[in-house]
């Protein structure tokens, strides 16, 4: 059965972020490796990845000879980085959807790039991006950037698990 996959802030080609977020990688060859060795070992090609932003600041030529090499069916919401490029472009780059804002995903998570204004009694989860190694505080927010799950997509009910209360009494 097909999974559904979560996944931000990949930056193929951007070397200046091995530095910033203090990647583990050489360089930005190295980094693209193994970041899609890591997709690839856990996303099959049926399944569904929703890309929370931030993909790639290489040239369309790369740009979409990584997108063809990764395992899926992509789905691209645009992050800050992305936002220089058209929507037409990810399309042509490979992604099969892309969305300029925000998606309502099983009418209790909002799928974003930065993370959305939310407030404790609200019943949402906002699933996001962009901070890279920084966390919201709370229930409300779960950060899917590579550098908190080792460069590698989470299942939804990884997430879902993880966000949402149980209600079993121990």
């Amino acid at each position: 059965m097909a999974k559904t996959l979560f996944i931000s802030d990949h930056h193929f080609g951007h070397r200046n972020i091995i530095d910033f977020e203090s990647r583990p990688f050489a360089d930005a060859e190295e980094m693209t490796e193994v970041m899609i060795e890591r997709w690839n070992a856990v996303v099959g090609k049926d399944d569904a990845v929703f890309h929370l932003g931030d993909f790639s600041f290489l040239n369309m030529e790369r740009t979409r000879g990584i997108v063809t090499r990764l395992n899926g069916r992509k789905t691209l919401i645009l992050g800050n980085h992305d936002r220089g490029r058209s929507r037409n472009w990810w399309l042509e780059a490979g992604f099969e959807q892309v969305s300029e804002y925000p998606i309502i995903y099983k009418d209790f998570f909002f799928l974003s790039h930065e993370p959305m204004y939310m407030n404790k009694h609200m019943p949402y989860v906002n699933v996001h991006g962009h901070i890279h190694g920084q966390k919201y505080e709370g229930k409300n927010y779960f950060n899917v950037c590579v550098e908190h799950w080792d460069y590698t997509p989470l299942t939804f009910e990884q997430i879902r698990d993880a966000a949402v209360a149980s209600e079993e009494q121990d």
